[in-house]
């Protein structure tokens, strides 16, 4: 996991517990467990997310859809509802409902569209076909890791797990109409803006069904993510299928066939900091303390020129930031990013010891 990723990604979901119940009583462990051992590959539901994180309401993106900047920041702010559908290992559909619209991801072996009918616009993406590496490890991946969904959220802050986390077990609840066990993930720093994340597992298959990220000082969630409603059975074939309607505007793009650079992990409490920028992107910090670090002229142009953006971002020393109850990220005008869970002037720090 990565600081950046939650800045980043266009997530939907939020936490629906209901009343308490009772459950046969499992360690952290176990539970973990649970989660490794999920054979869940195919299902449909819809997801609910809230977030709360002190950033200005941004509107829904007008013409086009391809995801960006904008879009992210969207998901950031307010309330969202979507129906998601997965067939792994090479099928998606998510749907975001809009107001007065509807937005169409959708992923179907090596074809990807993006729909907006908001104003009959569509964009094809032909994606590089699967190695037979690929395809020899989709069985053991997890439900669409790429998907915005509460698995695919909670595998980031699972991963991360280490001495800097402490890892406990809450009370039991309904999420979706299913019992859930609740792990408790407390970080030990006390320079995070994180107060703790509470992930809700599937009793029966070990799917992660809510995540839940609380802020330091906030009575509320700051950010929410889960399903809402849950079916385990494998979704309609047709429902993968995608033909423009008549008059859409459509874009056609390929995407190169090479394979793209790992996600980079969250740097573990005892490890060294590597040196900023020896290769790229670098981490000052350890654990939930982290900072990422970008090389000059490694800002996209429309995190500051982008109208939704721009309200987010506010003058800093040599660049401009953005902060919320959970992340900061800090632009110099040389165009190094610097981003991390932790408050603004952890980046001014590590930004003028760079």
């Amino acid at each position: 996991m990565i600081p950046l990723a939650l800045a980043l990604a266009a997530l939907v979901g939020t936490v629906q517990a209901g009343a308490t119940v009772s459950l046969p009583p499992k360690s952290a462990e176990e539970i973990l467990a649970m989660i490794a051992r999920t054979e869940v590959r195919a299902l449909s539901g819809t997801v609910q997310q809230t977030a709360e994180l002190g950033l200005p309401e941004a509107p829904s993106p007008g013409p086009g859809i391809t995801p960006g900047s904008g879009t992210a920041l969207e998901f950031l702010t307010g309330s969202h509802t979507a129906r998601v559908y997965v067939d792994a290992p090479s099928k998606a559909r998510l749907q975001i409902l809009d107001r007065m619209a509807e937005r169409d991801f959708i992923i179907n072996g090596s074809d990807a569209w993006f729909y907006n009918s908001a104003d009959n616009s569509a964009t094809h993406v032909t994606l590089p076909r699967p190695t037979m590496e690929d395809l020899e490890a989709a069985p053991s991946k997890p439900v669409r890791p790429g998907l915005p969904t509460p698995e695919a959220m909670a595998g980031r802050f699972l991963e991360a797990i280490d001495s800097s986390t402490e890892v406990t077990v809450g009370a039991a609840s309904m999420v979706a109409g299913r019992t859930a066990y609740r792990l408790h993930l407390d970080p030990r720093s006390t320079e995070t803006l994180v107060d703790s994340v509470s992930i809700d597992v599937d009793s029966e298959t070990g799917l992660p069904l809510g995540v839940e990220i609380r802020a330091n000082g906030q009575a509320e969630p700051a950010y929410a993510l889960a399903y809402t409603e849950l079916n385990l059975s494998a979704p309609n074939a047709e429902l993968f299928e995608f033909t423009p309607p008549p008059g859409a505007s459509v874009t056609e793009k390929t995407l190169p066939a090479k394979p793209l650079p790992p996600a980079m992990p969250m740097p573990e409490a005892d490890a060294p900091a590597p040196p900023m920028f020896s290769h790229g992107p670098s981490f000052t910090g350890k654990a939930w303390d982290a900072i990422i670090a970008l090389p000059a002229g490694s800002a996209p142009p429309e995190l500051t020129s982008n109208p939704q953006l721009a309200q987010a971002f506010q003058p800093a020393d040599g660049g401009r930031a953005m902060t919320t109850s959970l992340l900061s990220i800090l632009i110099l005008d040389d165009g190094r990013v610097y981003a991390g869970m932790v408050p603004l002037d952890r980046l001014e720090s590590a930004a003028a010891a760079g």
